[in-house]
């Protein structure tokens, strides 16, 4: 079974806090797919890469800009695993049918929406009640990651 984290939203924005966090994962040798919700999400976040940081870049990919395979980041609205990654992030809710195929998956979610946090209970318990490992982490003032279970 995979260990998925909870990524509980509070103080920064999603295309501020999902960098730090592919950062992580291309550093330690991981590809990632991240499986945003619509067309326009994988957009604003493929943009949001290349310009988060000035003195960093995120060597990233989408099906408009092709060549999955050489990509360390996927960014996508499709259940696709093109680039052989290791690591999900979910965005929007989004499901997957290939859970398996990560070792690690990222559920991340806005704290200050009532919907998105509703959503991210029922996902809790569905990945719990499927014997996944499950780890939430709750966004610091700062803006940083703490454990909270």
């Amino acid at each position: 079974m995979a260990e998925i984290g909870f990524y509980h939203l509070q103080s920064t924005s999603l295309d501020r806090a999902l960098p730090g966090l592919l950062a992580k994962a291309v550093k330690s040798g991981l590809r990632a797919v991240v499986l945003a919700g619509s067309p326009e999400r994988v957009e604003a976040l493929d943009a949001a890469l290349w310009t988060y940081d000035p003195d960093s870049f995120l060597p990233h990919g989408t099906k408009t800009t092709g060549s999955a395979t050489e990509q360390p980041i996927w960014l996508t609205e499709t259940d696709e695993n093109p680039n052989g990654a290791a690591f999900l992030v979910l965005l929007d809710d989004m499901e997957s049918g290939r859970l398996a195929d990560y070792r690690r998956i990222a559920y991340m979610f806005d704290g200050n929406d009532g919907a998105a946090v509703e959503a991210a209970r029922a996902r809790w318990t569905l990945y719990k009640s499927q014997g996944h490992a499950l780890v939430y982490w709750q966004q610091g003032d700062a803006g940083g990651w703490q454990q909270k279970s």
